[in-house]
């Protein structure tokens, strides 16, 4: 009994790895895999080897984001692979279609939710346009208010509601606390030091839609104390940039 106690206590308080089923829409054994470091460097080299470069956004990032989280954390090796991905391996293709470019990328056989997409030519992505309101609104201080509707972008962009370490919404919400315990004004944090080459720092990226336009918009006026999205602000740009994709399709 005593030795049970302290095991089940241990299990209770480990970390759980970031596992393919967390960021992709994969099922069987393979949700169930924790993303390793090899697995990563395969679908990177898979990647540069169709594309001469790895996709910004594609599965290769979010397998290389992922992958350091759970080394970082001790769960797994810098060595290890996943038995599916070193035995089944990973595939990437990419088709040219009038108006469309589908980038098909799978591993152990499963495509992945990112790669299995189409995705219209000259859409705009939501990275892109947080680019664009980095230098519409880049000399605003960020706000809470700021930090809701990029967590909400990233969150629709990625696909996942986990917040990456060093990534955008954990830049904005370290940027609003310190504005928010700051007295001058140009001492302040700007949008555009966060936004400034967000599509980099997004594990994944995508076309903006509608929905992802209300979703973000929804999230800015809720944090906001006047109710107001800000001009030129995230709310804003992402939902320009949804209503031009609608304009181009």
């Amino acid at each position: 009994m005593s030795q049970e106690q302290p095991r089940r206590e241990q299990e209770e308080g480990q970390q759980e790895p970031i596992k393919y089923g967390d960021v992709f829409q994969v099922s069987g054994d393979l949700a169930s895999k924790p993303i390793a470091p090899q697995d990563a460097v395969m679908m990177q080299a898979a990647e540069t080897s169709v594309f001469g470069q790895t996709v910004t956004g594609g599965p290769a990032a979010v397998m290389q984001a992922a992958a350091a989280q759970n080394e970082r954390a001790g769960l797994v090796g810098s060595r290890e692979v996943t038995d599916i991905a070193g035995q089944q391996g990973v595939t990437v293709a990419e088709t040219d279609l009038p108006g469309t470019r589908i980038i098909s990328e799978s591993v152990g056989g499963q495509p992945t939710p990112v790669a299995a997409g189409a995705v219209p030519q000259g859409a705009i992505t939501i990275g892109e346009a947080l680019e664009v309101s980095g230098r519409a609104a880049g000399d605003k201080p960020v706000e809470f208010s700021d930090v809701a509707a990029i967590q909400a972008a990233e969150c629709r962009a990625t696909g996942s509601d986990l917040i990456t370490p060093g990534g955008l919404t954990a830049m904005a919400q370290s940027a609003a606390a310190y504005n928010q315990a700051v007295a001058e004004e140009e001492d302040k944090v700007r949008l555009a030091d966060v936004l400034t080459g967000a599509t980099a720092k997004l594990a994944a990226d995508k076309a903006a839609t509608r929905e992802d336009a209300e979703r973000i918009i929804n999230a800015e006026l809720r944090n906001d104390p006047d109710l107001k999205t800000h001009p030129g602000g995230v709310a804003e740009t992402v939902a320009a940039a949804a209503r031009l994709n609608v304009t181009e399709t």
